[in-house]
């Protein structure tokens, strides 16, 4: 079997750009590891206050869900973490989701 896995595909050759690349991505993911703990940490914080806000929102206006799923929505949707693709622009990132007027 173990022969069957050594021997099963064929070797890759390397193409000239291979390590340049690699480097790039391996430099792209540690950057978003690094930019999603206080971008994240930024996010969770919107979202709990927009949670907060949302509540009270609903409590004065006697219980109108529209009003607090207005605030909610947008709050608590949105990107929580950096992709490689956010960096180098390839997919936006939304910090703000989307309200439901847009669903």
């Amino acid at each position: 079997m173990l022969g069957a896995i050594l021997f099963a595909g064929t070797p890759a050759i390397a193409e000239e750009g291979a390590p340049s690349t690699a480097v790039e991505n391996v430099g792209l993911e540690v950057s978003s590891w690094l930019l999603t703990a206080p971008y994240g940490a930024a996010k969770a914080a919107y979202a709990l206050g927009g949670s907060i806000v949302g509540g009270l929102a609903w409590l004065v206006t006697g219980g109108d869900t529209e009003v607090a799923k207005s605030i909610w929505i947008p709050a608590i949707t949105g990107d929580y973490i950096v992709r490689p693709e956010n960096l180098t622009g390839d997919r936006a990132i939304h910090f703000v989701g989307k309200g439901s007027e847009s669903e």
